[in-house]
């Protein structure tokens, strides 16, 4: 089965800034995502998305919530619609004249799937968190005390071992930091306490 969009452009310029309201946006996800888990996972991308760019962007309410959108819908279609995953929440947010920078985010999530190589530095940190989330989450799962008194060094040791949470691409984490210029430590550091916040 082939992900491929087979196109690398997304919505139209003239929606730039269009979002969806926070309703609405919830509405989508608590309507296309029955899975819990997934929700979950969704819900700490879309809030490390949002710190992101709250902290080192020093971004706008504004801008924040896309960022936020971005992470909260990547997705979406994942749970009903795996055939059509990336596709189908696409043609959603295009046909409700959302800004092209946030699909093109969402479409470039996972390139080796979709074809779309992440640029912008919305489309390299959704890449680069989606991932390693999920690793770090199942990591908090095997501790007692979950992300409490969680370091660094304790999601390299998992990253290192292959048959731990071995859907999760240790490739497509390296690349990501790659791309997005960060060191794998200093995402992890940045992770850590704020998923921690997400229930």
């Amino acid at each position: 089965m082939s992900l491929h969009l087979g196109r690398t452009t997304f919505g139209n310029i003239i929606n730039k800034e269009n979002v969806l309201s926070k309703e609405e946006a919830e509405k989508i996800f608590t309507t296309w995502v029955l899975n819990p888990k997934l929700r979950l996972h969704m819900k700490q991308v879309a809030y490390l998305m949002k710190c992101w760019a709250a902290e080192k962007l020093n971004a706008t309410e504004t801008t924040q919530w896309k960022w936020e959108m971005a992470g909260l819908l990547h997705d979406a279609d994942w749970d009903q619609w795996p055939d059509l995953h990336c596709q189908k929440i696409i043609e959603e947010l295009e046909a409700r004249n959302i800004d092209p920078e946030i699909i093109r985010a969402i479409a470039s999530h996972g390139h080796t799937h979709f074809g779309v190589e992440p640029e912008t530095e919305m489309d390299k940190m959704l890449y680069a968190f989606d991932e390693l989330s999920g690793l770090i989450h199942a990591y908090s799962l095997m501790r007692p005390n979950g992300y409490e008194g969680m370091e660094v060094k304790g999601v390299n040791k998992r990253l290192k071992e292959k048959i731990f949470a071995a859907n999760v691409s240790r490739e497509d984490i390296n690349d990501a930091c790659q791309r997005a210029n960060i060191a794998l430590n200093d995402l992890i550091a940045f992770i850590i306490p704020r998923q921690a916040m997400v229930k």
